[in-house]
Parts: C-alpha cells; sequence; structure tokens
C-alpha cells in the first residue's frame, strides 16, 4: 500500500520548464479534460463567486492566476465576469515561459486577459497589484517552507482574498486516479505526473498548518468532489 502518511518530496514531470511545443500543449489539453471530469476548475470559480458576494467596484477588478498553465481557470473567470457585467483585468502568471505562449493563443479573443512568465518568488511578482490571487493545483508543486512563504506574500498582495484548489493526499484518491487512468486510458506523462500529484498534496491538517498566522479576516477550507480541497482566505 502506498504512505500517504507524508508529503512526497518527487519532482512531477510537467516541473521540467523547458517542456514545450506539442508535447506541452497536449499534455495541458489532457490535463484541462482530466481536470473537468474530476471537479476541475469549477472549484475555484466558485470561490471567486464567494469572494465577490456583497462587494461593489467602480474600477476593474484585477485577479492573478499562479501556476495558469494554458489559461484555461482564467478563461472561466472572464467568461463568468462577462455573464455578470464585471470589468476584471486577468493577469496568468507562470514559470514556464513555453506555457505562456500557448495561453496568449487559447485566450486571444479575451483581451481583458494577459500572461506574463515570471517567478512567483521574485520581487517584481510581489510587486504586482491583485484584489485576487488563484491558485489551481499548482500549491503542491511546492516544499513546505515555500508554500508558507508563498502564503504569506498572496494574504499581503491581495486586497479582497484568495483562492486555493488543490488536492487531497489520501489512499482512496491514489488508487482511485489509477483506475481512471486505466479506465480512460490517459496518457502516460499525465497517469504518473497526476499519480505523483496526488502524493504531494495536503491533508486537512496541513492546509490548517500553513495558514496560521496569515493577515486575513477569516479562512474556509472546504472538501470538494472529488479529492480536492477549496481554500479561501477572505481580506
Amino acid at each position: 500500500m502506498i504512505d500517504t502518511g507524508k508529503r512526497s518530496q518527487q519532482r512531477e514531470i510537467m516541473d521540467d520548464l523547458d517542456m514545450q511545443g506539442r508535447e506541452l500543449e497536449k499534455t495541458l489539453l489532457d490535463l484541462d479534460k482530466v481536470n473537468k471530469w474530476l471537479g476541475g476548475n469549477r472549484i475555484t470559480v466558485e470561490g471567486v463567486e464567494k469572494l465577490l458576494e456583497d462587494q461593489s467596484f467602480d474600477r476593474s477588478l484585477r485577479i492573478i492566476d499562479v501556476g495558469c498553465g494554458n489559461g484555461s481557470v482564467l478563461k472561466q473567470v472572464a467568461e463568468l465576469a462577462r455573464r455578470k457585467g464585471i470589468k476584471m483585468t486577468l493577469l496568468g502568471v507562470d514559470a514556464n515561459s513555453n506555457a505562456m505562449s500557448i495561453a496568449e493563443k487559447n485566450l486571444s479573443g479575451f483581451p481583458e486577459v494577459s500572461f506574463k512568465a515570471m517567478d512567483v518568488f521574485s520581487e517584481g511578482f510581489k510587486a504586482l497589484e491583485a484584489d485576487i490571487i488563484l491558485c489551481t493545483l499548482t500549491l503542491h508543486h511546492f516544499s513546505d517552507s515555500e508554500i508558507e512563504q508563498l502564503m504569506r506574500n498572496f494574504s499581503e498582495m491581495a486586497k479582497v482574498g484568495v483562492v486555493i484548489n488543490d488536492l487531497q493526499r489520501s489512499k482512496a484518491a491514489y488508487y482511485l486516479f489509477k483506475a481512471f487512468c486505466r479506465a480512460f486510458r490517459i496518457r502516460e506523462i499525465n497517469r504518473k505526473d497526476g499519480l505523483t500529484s496526488i502524493l504531494r498534496s495536503f491533508k486537512k491538517e496541513d492546509i490548517v498548518r500553513y495558514g496560521r498566522g496569515l493577515n486575513v479576516k477569516r479562512q474556509e477550507i472546504n472538501y470538494k468532489w472529488a479529492f480536492r480541497y477549496q481554500w479561501i482566505l477572505f481580506k
């Protein structure tokens, strides 16, 4: 039986920032499909909607998506804004500059969305202005100490709040994802990275620990299907 007692330190194939071209594009597209089948980006969008309840703005709302990949989350948030008549300026940030080229092509019809390749630990990132910061299936790529630093930065930068959407670390999640990949013939790279992601992800007590001492009014940690946590920080 797989051990899920502690977070794995194993790297994922997608952590290779030199991945590019058709291989990267197909890998990101397949990840989107898996996300859609298993609950996916809707969890992040719901978090944005919660943060916007009873809020009004006389300017464009600034949203940053950290680890944005091919821009699929930002596309859904931009569609939400258009439906509700909310003016937004959205920025996708990712360490992989090759992914940014794919994202720009995918969201060419959304002028309110832009993309920038940058290090989230850089001074340049910390200088960005944000009302809401999003982080979907990205936080688990970092070590505990890096997550603690990132969450401090996010909570200081965001004027309205932060939405984290990430995986639950459990044996059930691991073995059910294995069976899912077998049934739906998921590509090998996505299967391997998906299993590694689960082992690198979180139990609720991890999230509670990361949230201690953050400069926010309140926090919500909600369990979502399938084996996801929605963590919302309200400023």
